[in-house]
């Protein structure tokens, strides 16, 4: 009897510890599941951060990138000092002016020697204009001699140092606000372009003033420079436009074309052009 009841004890117990040790295992399975989930969580949300920083980081250096292409194409326009480079030095359409400067250590091509007549004999570099425009100028100079009238050349190209001394000088000699009237700063002069010729006659002593508008090769010139591809450059009247006092001498070459709906709409190059200095 006694033996019997030691035996359904044991078995009782040995089945507890049975149920007790498979509820553990249960228990550890979940939990080693749980461990899993938990650590693919973290694994996914250490993987996430990365992309969402390294999204943002892409985003800042196309940010910076745009910003830094916009500065390059400012910087391409303009100068240290707000100045716009013409992006067209080449072209018989170049426009320059106060606010419009050539590019810096540009020259003209083709500069050569008009055949007509100078005030000086010197072979000096104010004799010279680019080709195309020492053509015209040749056949504008010959179309007023078979008027009866003498038209003298004075000085058509000049280098960024030559405008440079002639600049200084007359700020040094008539002051900044006389100057800026009647001389351009360096960089910024249609001489420099080749394109330009300041024209006078025995009348005035060959002298470059506005008492020229008053002789026959003045009048003659401001009816009929534009026949041949030329424009009276700064017109009278328009000092506000072109920020330079009455230039009747100084002819600029820019093409028949040009040059014609200029003069029948007497309007400015800077009109033309839309600009203004």
């Amino acid at each position: 009897m006694h033996l019997l009841v030691f035996i359904l004890i044991s078995v009782v117990l040995f089945g507890c510890q049975q149920d007790e040790q498979s509820m553990n295992e249960v228990k550890n399975k979940q939990a080693s599941v749980d461990d899993k989930e938990e650590m693919e969580v973290n694994e996914q949300e250490q993987v996430d951060q990365p992309e969402e920083q390294q999204q943002e980081e892409t985003d800042k250096e196309e940010e910076t990138e745009t910003t830094n292409q916009e500065t390059n194409e400012n910087n391409n326009e303009t100068t240290n000092n707000g100045l716009t480079v013409v992006d067209n030095p080449d072209s018989i359409e170049v426009f320059v002016n106060k606010q419009r400067k050539l590019p810096d250590g540009w020259n003209p091509k083709n500069l050569v020697v008009p055949n007509v007549p100078f005030y000086f004999d010197e072979n000096l570099p104010k004799k010279q204009m680019r080709q195309e425009a020492a053509t015209a100028l040749e056949q504008l100079f010959q179309a007023a001699e078979e008027e009866g009238l003498a038209l003298v050349a004075a000085s058509g190209y000049r280098s960024y140092e030559r405008q440079k001394t002639i600049y200084e000088h007359n700020v040094n000699t008539n002051g900044q606000a006389h100057a800026d009237q009647f001389s351009a700063k360096p960089g910024t002069s249609e001489h420099q372009t080749g394109l330009a010729m300041d024209v006078t006659t025995a009348e005035v002593a060959f002298a470059l003033e506005q008492s020229f508008k008053q002789t026959n090769e003045g009048s003659w010139l401001a009816e009929n420079a534009h026949q041949f591809g030329f424009i009276i450059r700064y017109p009278e009247g328009k000092s506000d436009i072109t920020g330079y006092a009455y230039e009747p001498w100084h002819l600029r070459y820019v093409g028949t074309e040009i040059a014609q709906e200029i003069y029948e709409r007497s309007i400015t190059l800077e009109e033309y052009f839309g600009f203004g200095y």
